[in-house]
């Protein structure tokens, strides 16, 4: 027997305690959907620890660390980045499907992917290029095309579709068809919402006396009571149920402070006072490019063309983005000119031919 054979046991017993353990709903690693191309068991991890771990070793993953969450650049180490809401995100979503006993593995891989096609500037950046698609331009869909058409990550039919039912309104149940799925939308909420109030305050945009005081009566002020409220409720309501949900009186308290969140912060002109210069650079950015991928693609049609530099965009990081528009725009030493590789090996991707 070769020295991964011998290993087998390890990943069998995992997937055994997984059958004996969790609840009957939980998606069960042994049982898995699969993946897009077959592939031979790893010896010692499950298919839902293999996603995890291929998300995280991923170069988009990585990127996350230099994308706008609430607000645009910050140089303040303490604001929250897309990279650290995913953790906040994963470590609620854990917490809640253990507890529940559901795979603790699928919740994570779905909750470490669920941004992974975010664009630089937040959702500023998500509605310039949803204006500039024919088709729009939704940021979890596009993170579905990272792990399946960009980076190629093979993933499970399970975490796949948990990324790509993480969005939408709280008031509309996620349509993943797993239990971990569902859990880690609710999750992408209550994250934001805490985590935001948080740098908020931070920056002087509101002050806890600001905040609904029913809400706060309800919740509390301290941010790690309100998460930890917010989750026995799901836990009670959800225990040994094919369903995730929580009371009706909690649900109306967090959908009001989302509400409150909405108009007091996020289309705040203190946090947004920015938001014109983000469309400036992206539109400025896809035109160069557009006119730039034209002058060495045969035959190329525009849909394809527009996909490319759409899919190079969304994979900037804010710093990155802010670079590439300063050397293409802003006058500079021939000696700081930078490669744009990437653009045309997005290109072959999508199926255009070069020059």
């Amino acid at each position: 027997m070769n020295e991964a054979g011998s290993c087998n046991y390890i990943r069998e017993n995992i997937e055994k305690r997984e059958l004996e353990l969790l609840s009957p709903y939980a998606a069960k690693s042994a049982k898995t959907r699969g993946r897009a191309k077959p592939e031979s068991p790893c010896p010692i991890r499950t298919e839902f620890q293999r996603d995890k771990d291929r998300i995280i070793h991923s170069k988009a993953f990585r990127r996350l660390k230099h994308k706008t969450q609430v607000f645009f650049s910050p140089t303040n180490d303490h604001y929250r980045t897309r990279m650290t809401h995913t953790l906040e995100v994963s470590q609620i979503a854990r917490t809640i499907a253990r507890a529940l006993d559901l795979n603790e593995d699928l919740t994570e891989a779905i909750a470490l992917g669920h941004d992974l096609g975010h664009t630089p500037f937040g959702h500023s950046g998500e509605e310039v290029l949803n204006e500039i698609m024919a088709e729009g331009f939704r940021h979890s869909e596009h993170s579905v095309r990272v792990v399946t058409t960009i980076e190629n990550l093979n993933l499970t039919q399970e975490t796949i579709d948990g990324i790509k039912n993480h969005s939408g309104s709280l008031k509309i149940e996620s349509k993943a068809f797993t239990l971990e799925g569902k859990i880690v939308k609710l999750s992408d909420k209550i994250a934001y919402i805490n985590h935001d109030i948080d740098d908020a305050i931070r920056a002087g945009i509101i002050k806890e006396t600001d905040l609904p005081e029913d809400c706060t009566n309800y919740f509390s002020l301290d941010r790690s009571e309100r998460i930890t409220k917010m989750l026995i409720d799901i836990i009670e309501h959800s225990k040994g149920q094919n369903k995730i949900s929580m009371s009706d009186e909690t649900f109306f308290y967090l959908d009001k402070l989302r509400t409150w969140m909405f108009s007091n912060v996020y289309t705040n002109h203190i946090a947004k006072h920015e938001e014109n210069k983000v469309y400036g650079i992206i539109r400025a950015l896809f035109g160069f490019y557009e006119n730039e991928l034209k002058t060495h693609v045969k035959d190329g049609d525009e849909e394809s063309l527009k996909r490319t530099v759409c899919d190079y965009i969304a994979g900037m990081t804010d710093r990155y983005a802010i670079q590439k528009y300063q050397e293409i725009f802003i006058p500079q030493s021939i000696q700081n000119s930078h490669s744009d590789e990437f653009l045309f090996t997005l290109a072959r991707i999508n199926g255009l031919k070069l020059d």
